[in-house]
C-alpha cells in the first residue's frame, strides 16, 4: 500500500505482532478465565484530587464513605479548568440524537457509549447503554437476543454488565438524546407509575427523563440518560448477554451533570451547524451500522461508586457517540482522547471499519475511516469523502492513523501496554450482544495535525498542533484478524460521489417539525 505524502510521518515499524483473538467464540474464551467480583481484589481509588497518583498502578484504598442521596452532587477537591467556549447543550446536539428505531420486524440495535476521564488520575469510566430487537418485546426462539444491556468499564480497565431480556423496559425519545430503563422499581411512596401489574416484578418504563430525587425513589436498578444528565444503579447480571459472565464488581451507580462544550461541527453557534458525522446519507439505509458522535467534548461534575468505592470528580473530560442498525461492523479500530496534557478542550477521534453496504446484495462492505478534532474553537474532519484516510493498525498494542484533504494533514499514533485492557460485548448480527471488542484507558497518543496549501502537495514543516496524552481511549474489535490491519479508507461509488452533495442534516432537522422528523432525527 502506498503511503500519503508528509513530514515527518512515515508508519513506524510494526511491532506487538502476536496472535489475537477476535472471533466472537474465541472473544468468549479470551475472557472465561478473567476473575469475577467474587475472586478479585478491587483496587480503586475514593476520589481524584491533587496528591492522587497519575500512574494506572494507583494505591488501592478500602472506602468508608457511605453512599450520598442521589439529589447529592459532591463537589470535588481537583478541579479541571477548561479553557473551552461556553455553549448551550442545545447548540451542540448533532442530528441522529434521538431514537431510530421505526417499529420493523429486522434485526436492530441501537447503543450509547459515554466516557468519563477521572481528573489527576489516569482511570475513566464508560457508561454503555444498548437495545436489542425491541419489536420482540422479550427474548424468544425466533429473536433470542432481544434485550437491553448495560455496561460499564471502569478504573483499571474493570468491567460489569446488567442485561435484561424484557425490551419494555426501556424507552427512549425519537427525536432528543433522552432515555432509560427500569430493571426493578424502587421502594417507592405511594403508587408508582412502575407498576404495570400486581407484581412488583411487573415493571414498566418511566418513559422521561425524571428528577434525581423520583428516579431514586422510583427505580431501584436501572438508568436515565440525557445530553446533559447520567443517572443509574446496576448489579452484575449478565443472563442473556452471549459469552460467559466476567463481571469484575458486583454493583455500580452513578449520578453525573454534564455541560457539552463540543458537538460534531463548530464550537459554538447555533445547533444547525452540527453534521452528521457519517454525511448525509447517515438518514437513508444504506449503511450498517451508523455512527454518530454526540458529543467529542464536554465537562463532567458528579460521582460513580464502582464496587462500593466512590469517585467524585468536578469538570471531567467527557464524550459520547452511538451506533445504530443491524450490527456492528466486522472489523474495526478507534481512538478517542480529549484529555490532551496542557490542551483542555482539544479532542480527536480517529476510526477505521469495514462496514456493509445494504445494496441487496449480501456481503459487500468497504473500509472507510476518519480522524475528526476539535481545537480552540477550530473543527478538522477529515474524511474519505474529501481526502485519504489510511491506518496501520496492530490486533492489539499500536495504532497508526493519517489523514489529509487540502487544508491539514493529521497523524495520529497510540499504543498501550500488552497486558492493558478489557474485553466488552457490543452488538452483533449473528450472537447478539455478544463479547466482540477490546479497549483500554491506559492509552499513550500523539496527534499531530499540519495546515496545507490547497493545490500543494506538501504540508508545512512544522505542525500547528502536536499535543500528547496518556489517558487516551484505545479499542480493536471484529474479526477475527490475527496481524497488522494497514489500509485505505476507499468509498464505494455511488456513494462516495453523493455523499459529497451540500445537504445540511442538521439544518434539515432544525426547520422540520418534529411529526414529520424520521426516528432519530
Amino acid at each position: 500500500m502506498q503511503s500519503l505524502k508528509g513530514h515527518g510521518t512515515g508508519r513506524p515499524g510494526c511491532h506487538h505482532r502476536r496472535g489475537h483473538i477476535n472471533s466472537h467464540h474465541e472473544w468468549s474464551k479470551l475472557v472465561c478465565g478473567t476473575p469475577n467480583y467474587r475472586t478479585r481484589k478491587s483496587t480503586c481509588t475514593i476520589a481524584a484530587s491533587a496528591d492522587m497518583p497519575s500512574d494506572r498502578s494507583a494505591s488501592s484504598a478500602t472506602s468508608s464513605v457511605a453512599p450520598q442521596s442521589s439529589s447529592q452532587l459532591p463537589s470535588n477537591r481537583a478541579t479541571w479548568t477548561s479553557s473551552s467556549a461556553s455553549s448551550s447543550p442545545d447548540t451542540v446536539l448533532p442530528p441522529h440524537s434521538g431514537y431510530h428505531f421505526d417499529g420493523s420486524p429486522r434485526r436492530f440495535f441501537e447503543g450509547w457509549y459515554w466516557r468519563v476521564q477521572i481528573p489527576n488520575t489516569r482511570q475513566s469510566f464508560a457508561l454503555i447503554y444498548s437495545i436489542e430487537d425491541p419489536h420482540a418485546k422479550t427474548s424468544t426462539p425466533e429473536f433470542p437476543h432481544a434485550g437491553v444491556g448495560v455496561q460499564v468499564m471502569g478504573p483499571d480497565d474493570g468491567y460489569i454488565c446488567q442485561f435484561n431480556r424484557n425490551t419494555t423496559r426501556f424507552w427512549a425519545d425519537a427525536h432528543d438524546l433522552a432515555l432509560g430503563a427500569a430493571f426493578k422499581a424502587g421502594p417507592g411512596r405511594g403508587p408508582s407509575p412502575l407498576y404495570s401489574g400486581e407484581h412488583r416484578s411487573d415493571v414498566r418504563p418511566l418513559g422521561r427523563m425524571v428528577s434525581e430525587e423520583d428516579f431514586s425513589r422510583l427505580v431501584e436498578l436501572g438508568f436515565q440518560a440525557s445530553h446533559t444528565h447520567q443517572q443509574g444503579s446496576i448489579v452484575s447480571d449478565e443472563t442473556g448477554a452471549s459469552g460467559a459472565p466476567y463481571s469484575t464488581v458486583p454493583s455500580c451507580s452513578w449520578n453525573v451533570r454534564i455541560r457539552p462544550v463540543s458537538g460534531w461541527g463548530p464550537t459554538g453557534g447555533s445547533a444547525t451547524g452540527q453534521k452528521a458525522t457519517a454525511g448525509w446519507l447517515s438518514v437513508l439505509s444504506v449503511f450498517e451500522p451508523h455512527w454518530q458522535i454526540l458529543m467529542s467534548h464536554g465537562l463532567a461534575s458528579g460521582w460513580i461508586e464502582w464496587g462500593g468505592k466512590r469517585y467524585e470528580f468536578k469538570d471531567a473530560p467527557t464524550y459520547a457517540e452511538k451506533n445504530w442498525g443491524g450490527g456492528f461492523p466486522s472489523k474495526w479500530h478507534w481512538v478517542q482522547c480529549n484529555s490532551f496534557e496542557g490542551h483542555p478542550g482539544t479532542s480527536l477521534t480517529a476510526v477505521g471499519a469495514r462496514r456493509a453496504l445494504v445494496v441487496g446484495v449480501q456481503g459487500v462492505e468497504e473500509d472507510v475511516g476518519l480522524i475528526g478534532i476539535h481545537h480552540q474553537g477550530e473543527f478538522i474532519e477529515l474524511v474519505p469523502w474529501t481526502g485519504d484516510v489510511e491506518w496501520d493498525v496492530d490486533p492489539w498494542g499500536r495504532w497508526w492513523m493519517r489523514a489529509r484533504n487540502d487544508r491539514y494533514e493529521a497523524v495520529v499514533e497510540a499504543s498501550c501496554a500488552p497486558n492493558a485492557g478489557m474485553v466488552l460485548r457490543a452488538p452483533t448480527i449473528a450472537q447478539g450482544l455478544a463479547p466482540f471488542c477490546k479497549d483500554t484507558f491506559f492509552g499513550t497518543c500523539r496527534l499531530r495535525v499540519w495546515r496545507r496549501t490547497a493545490g500543494s502537495s506538501t504540508s508545512s514543516t512544522t505542525p500547528f498542533i502536536d499535543v500528547s496524552s496518556n489517558t487516551a481511549a484505545l479499542e480493536v474489535g471484529g474479526g477475527p484478524w490475527w496481524s497488522s490491519w494497514a489500509a485505505r479508507a476507499a468509498m464505494k461509488e455511488p456513494f462516495r460521489s453523493l455523499v459529497q452533495l451540500p445537504i445540511d442534516v442538521g439544518a434539515i432537522r432544525g426547520a422540520m417539525p418534529s411529526f414529520l422528523r424520521p426516528p432519530g432525527l
